[in-house]
């Protein structure tokens, strides 16, 4: 099986944020793709299969199955449109989250992803600690976003991933603050899920966008995830829907040498 490892939201190799991508003429098991997320040890490896005109699309973390994931669903629409199916434009993925379509747009992979609403939560001593600094509010969806007083703050947190792990609330936890050169800037920790930096997360921006779209009264944004390796988003806020935009570069291609009649 042919493996590859994109950068997405990157213009360069070594900066946005690795996925692992396989693209498969059918199923292996849940457990033997567990196995494999484990051992490339990224944040995100996806698996796709061609059904009818669509593609089936599941991504794992190395702590198990994730219900969205940003990064790997432009870096799988990247293989399929530059290796797999070159005359392609867009992409539509069945997911566990519904229908997604990737559009190629020059340089840029566009995705159109449902608009995640948050719910502001009391902000708790625990949260605090965990996060060495102190938010001015805190919000709930699948996630705790985490809005911090300025960029600085975001560019120089330094979390207890140990104690984040331990938080009740959220499967991730963001912190997030309005930008200087960007409009909003944000990072993303998944300890739960073994991952404990994302370098740049998509599906954050799911509810990242439609929050700084309603507080700075615009609709197109220009976003960057200030990890280590940073990654650029371009964004875009429609009613019950975001689209989020960036480039892509391919870092590798190699095979897996697994004998699938094992798992």
């Amino acid at each position: 099986m042919k493996y590859f490892v994109v950068d997405a939201f990157a213009e360069k190799v070594f900066e946005g944020n690795p996925a692992g991508v396989c693209i498969m003429n059918e199923w292996i098991s849940d457990d033997l793709m567990q196995k494999i997320a484990m051992e490339n040890n990224l944040s995100e490896t996806a698996f796709a299969v061609k059904e009818e005109k669509n593609y089936k699309l599941r991504w794992f973390t190395p702590g198990g199955e994730i219900n969205l994931c940003g990064h790997a669903t432009l870096a799988t629409a990247f293989v399929i449109m530059n290796y797999t199916e070159k005359q392609l434009t867009a992409v539509t993925f069945d997911t566990i989250s519904g229908e997604l379509t990737v559009k190629k747009l020059d340089d840029l992979y566009e995705m159109d992803f449902p608009a995640v609403s948050s719910e502001e939560v009391p902000l708790t001593e625990q949260i605090i600690d965990a996060l060495g600094v102190t938010p001015i509010e805190t919000y709930l969806n699948r996630d705790l976003v985490c809005v911090l007083q300025s960029e600085e703050e975001v560019k120089h947190a330094s979390p207890d991933f140990s104690k984040l792990e331990k938080l009740q609330d959220g499967l991730g936890v963001y912190i997030t603050a309005k930008g200087i050169e960007y409009d909003f800037v944000s990072r993303a920790f998944f300890p739960k899920l073994k991952v404990n930096e994302d370098p740049v997360c998509g599906s954050m921006h799911c509810s990242l966008i439609p929050f700084w779209a309603e507080r700075l009264e615009k609709d197109e944004l220009v976003a960057r995830q200030v990890s280590q390796r940073g990654g650029t988003l371009y964004c875009k806020h429609e009613n019950t829907r975001v689209k989020i935009a960036g480039k892509a570069v391919l870092y590798s291609i190699a095979e897996l040498n697994v004998d699938y009649s094992k798992y």
